[in-house]
């Protein structure tokens, strides 16, 4: 069964929240499902499906339900992949639809890592019972390193320069200075990227991205459901979704999980990456962006560094305009988890909603893409074609 145009993103919201140190995860969520209802023109009483991630408390689900109040509710969705967690939920919403199970689909995203201390480069804590753990731990992992990893070996492989990944930063600052919840608003210059401090050689502090609270929510409708709202419709042209692993102690650090989803989407689509006019790209560290370009088929593969460069990703400037909100290097990473927020700013650009000074013009097809876990050992990937009707 294809899901090309089978559902529609009607709603979507941005807790303009960076730091919510009085504000509990639940509430967070409620706040940014009422945003994505109001942006729609629904209401609560009109949700029939539910989609939620790690991030949401308790049993997931089964206490949001009952916190916001959802008593229509006749499909949920606890498919958990991290940061892409939330675009896989767009896609199983998009067939829960198609398949008669709801018509109205809610999906919520928030967390509180910048108030809780959540760096992202200390080790995570063991958790018992996660097969990998007792022969991971000993080596300490934290997220930075295992990215550095894989910027590692993009750069002895292909020949990838700090330079390069500076680009991808720059970028970011410069479409994050219009942007007024943007945690970090002044633009920078590929010098001020490489003279900020090593975190994880080879990514300086400047190639991470920010920890913030926050979250965002989306609504996806039946398509008779989209066309009687006030709003612009978007469509879901394609989707894919991928897991890499270990692959059985074959390690490969030069492609993601991108390269599996990618193709999916495309194929349902029935579009090519040249066919894109705005990119939304899981930005964690400046090196997944570089990933992720090369594996969906903006650039082959090796060429990234070339791609990023000299302003190729500014709206404006360069020929592949991406994360015109600042994205998570830039404006917000909500509970560590950024796949949200780049569907978020996707919908904006098809809606012409984006700040003037980055909106995309005429822009009718974008694509939004997420990575969750870590880049250099296990992740998902969910990938996403929209379109304005």
């Amino acid at each position: 069964m294809t899901l090309r145009r089978k559902a529609c993103i009607a709603g979507a919201y941005e807790h303009p929240t960076r730091k919510a140190p009085d504000k509990t995860v639940a509430q967070l969520h409620a706040e940014c499902a009422r945003g994505a209802l109001a942006d729609a023109g629904l209401t609560m009483a009109d949700v029939d499906g539910y989609f939620c991630a790690g991030d949401a408390p308790g049993m997931g689900a089964v206490n949001m339900l009952d916190y916001l109040g959802l008593i229509n509710v006749r499909y949920v969705d606890s498919t958990e992949t991290g940061g892409s967690s939330y675009l896989l939920h767009v896609a199983h919403a998009a067939a829960a639809i198609a398949a008669g199970k709801c018509n109205v689909a809610l999906i919520t995203l928030a967390g509180r890592p910048r108030s809780e201390g959540s760096s992202g480069v200390a080790p995570r804590a063991v958790v018992p019972n996660v097969p990998d753990a007792p022969w991971e731990s000993l080596f300490s992992p934290v997220t930075v390193n295992m990215y550095a990893l894989v910027a590692a070996r993009h750069m002895y492989q292909f020949g990838t320069t700090s330079e390069q990944l500076a680009w991808i930063k720059v970028a970011a600052a410069a479409h994050a200075q219009h942007n007024p919840h943007a945690m970090l608003r002044d633009p920078v210059t590929v010098q001020e990227v490489l003279d900020s401090p090593m975190i994880s050689d080879p990514l300086h502090k400047l190639d991470c991205c920010v920890v913030s609270d926050g979250g965002g929510a989306l609504v996806v409708t039946r398509p008779e459901i989209a066309r009687s709202l006030k709003r612009p419709v978007i469509n879901l042209l394609g989707a894919g979704e991928a897991v890499k692993g270990q692959l059985g102690g074959q390690v490969d650090l030069s492609w993601s999980a991108a390269a599996l989803s990618g193709p999916k989407a495309f194929e349902e689509a029935g579009v090519k990456p040249a066919d894109i006019q705005y990119a939304s790209i899981y930005d964690s560290f400046t090196i997944t962006v570089l990933m992720q370009l090369e594996d969906l088929g903006f650039c082959a593969k090796g060429q990234g560094g070339k791609f990023v460069a000299d302003g190729n990703l500014i709206s404006g400037v360069g020929k592949l305009p991406f994360n015109t909100d600042g994205g998570g290097l830039c404006n917000n990473h909500p509970a560590n988890r950024g796949g949200i927020t780049k569907v978020i700013e996707a919908v904006r650009q098809l809606r012409g909603e984006a700040h003037a000074k980055v909106q995309v013009p005429n822009c009718t097809l974008a694509l939004a893409q997420g990575i969750g876990g870590l880049l250099g050992s296990r992740h998902g990937s969910g990938t996403l074609i929209l379109e304005r009707a």
